[in-house]
């Protein structure tokens, strides 16, 4: 629901089993950061938090007609979106550094001649071999995640220690150490076996990971960042009405669906997603967007998250992401061949089979993915304007003047989360998977297929 969220976990691990981009699988789980006490000794941090009180940021009663922010805060918006779409860019060009220099400086060549050193068999070797580069390609990319952090702590939009941050990302690397051992070693066994085919029989084992991923991420994974509980135990006031704009809908969205999470002890920022896939899959709303808005814009969110869920978001995501990986496999499969030919005695790489081939099928799948970064965006801001468009239909009717309604959502989360008020269309292309604010405002105030004795596209 935010301007700009981060990865979602599941995303972020279906990638990770499809591209094999495992030091790039950042387990997000919806963590947030920001700023603390200390950083009120800089200005421009103390006037922006203090837009971040409780209670609601846009009175029920205000009018919206566009996106605006009062000066200070649109100074400190821009800001904030010109830094972050030059770190978006910068951060996908530094992951590819890094695994040249991985390539340049034989590191993983070290690995594998310990891994052979210490054990004959390729699953013990996997061990060694596959935790040790990851390691190294996490700590070289330490620093920025820690700049990000930095920036939101600078910007009032985190209140995480450094402490309990490092915490986080000692998590996210066991995580990512175990996947991606049990990755690798599953990508080699294949290769060896199947030198021609490897690309398309790895693809498939990956699919049900992948699908079991998706299952697990929010029952296994989301709980060992953050507190969750039913939302119907927190405020069942709220509850009460989200269960009648479900049934508003016609949909089954049962309460125990329904999820609060306890964002505050690390975030200012608002947010609500859906998750999982099946038994578990759920709307989660995070406690700062209950705090900070009115019912009826809580509702008109949720009935954003709940447009995901009913047009089918997150399967659609999958399949999408599972043909895309198995283009990227063969185009892979086509190139590294060649690419070990010319450079690989350099790099001393013996061949594709050789677990020193790992960085460089990371770089070419890296490369793929940073060329398509804009589709994904595109296919995102897509399934967001839908979700946006099922949130006015399933509130109409139900909210009093429910298009200004959702329009003071936009605004609020524009306002606690400093979204970009002038993104340029480069940046929307490149770094944007919501559509803008602005859009999004000027949709809410003008999408009215009821005027004319019409009715909703998603909900009759």
């Amino acid at each position: 629901m935010a301007k700009k969220t981060k990865r979602r976990l599941s995303i972020a691990l279906i990638c990770a089993g499809f591209t094999l981009l495992l030091f790039a699988a950042r387990v997000r789980a919806q963590q947030g950061s920001g700023n603390e006490a200390a950083d009120q000794a800089n200005p421009s941090a103390a006037e922006t938090t203090t837009t971040h009180q409780s209670g609601p940021v846009t009175p029920a009663n205000a009018v919206v007609t566009s996106y605006t922010l009062p000066p200070r805060l649109y100074r400190e918006a821009r800001e904030l979106g010109q830094i972050f779409f030059a770190f978006d860019l910068i951060e996908g060009l530094y992951a590819l550094l890094v695994l040249w220099l991985i390539l340049h400086w034989k590191i993983g060549p070290k690995y594998r001649d310990w891994a052979e050193r210490w054990f004959r068999w390729h699953a013990m070797q996997a061990v060694i071999f596959a935790p040790l580069l990851l390691l190294t390609v996490d700590v070289f990319e330490l620093p920025v995640g820690g700049f990000e952090q930095w920036e939101l702590r600078k910007y009032g939009l985190s209140i995480q220690s450094w402490a309990s941050w490092g915490a986080d990302w000692g998590k996210q690397e066991i995580l990512t150490l175990i996947l991606g051992t049990i990755l690798t070693a599953i990508l080699y066994a294949i290769i060896r076996k199947s030198p021609r085919r490897w690309w398309l029989y790895f693809w498939l084992i990956v699919l049900p990971i992948a699908a079991f991923l998706i299952f697990l991420q929010p029952v296994a994974v989301d709980p060992l960042f953050h507190k969750f509980e039913p939302l119907q135990q927190k405020d069942p006031a709220l509850t009460a009405q989200l269960e009648k704009m479900a049934q508003h809908a016609g949909v089954n969205i049962p309460p125990s669906r329904i999820y609060w999470m306890g964002a505050s002890a690390k975030s200012t920022e608002l947010n609500a997603y859906v998750t999982g896939m099946g038994g578990s899959k759920r709307i989660v709303v995070w406690d700062t967007t209950i705090t900070k808005m009115t019912t009826p814009q809580i509702v008109f969110v949720v009935g954003h998250e709940m447009g995901h869920y009913v047009l089918h978001h997150v399967p659609k995501d999958a399949a999408i992401l599972a043909g895309g990986s198995l283009a990227a496999f063969f185009i892979v499969y086509g190139c590294i061949g060649s690419m070990l030919r010319r450079w690989g005695e350099g790099w001393r790489i013996r061949g594709v089979d050789d677990w020193a081939s790992l960085p460089v099928l990371l770089l070419l799948l890296g490369i793929l993915s940073f060329i398509s970064d804009p589709i994904a965006n595109a296919v995102s801001r897509h399934f967001e304007h839908q979700a946006d468009q099922y949130g006015l239909e399933i509130t109409h009717g139900l909210t009093a003047d429910s298009g200004e309604v959702a329009a003071r959502s936009f605004e609020t989360i524009g306002i606690v989360d400093l979204a970009g008020p002038r993104p340029s269309r480069v940046q929307i292309i490149l770094t944007y998977d919501h559509p803008s604010l602005p859009e999004r405002i000027r949709f809410a105030l003008t999408y009215d297929p009821w005027a004319h004795g019409g009715h909703g596209e998603f909900v009759h």
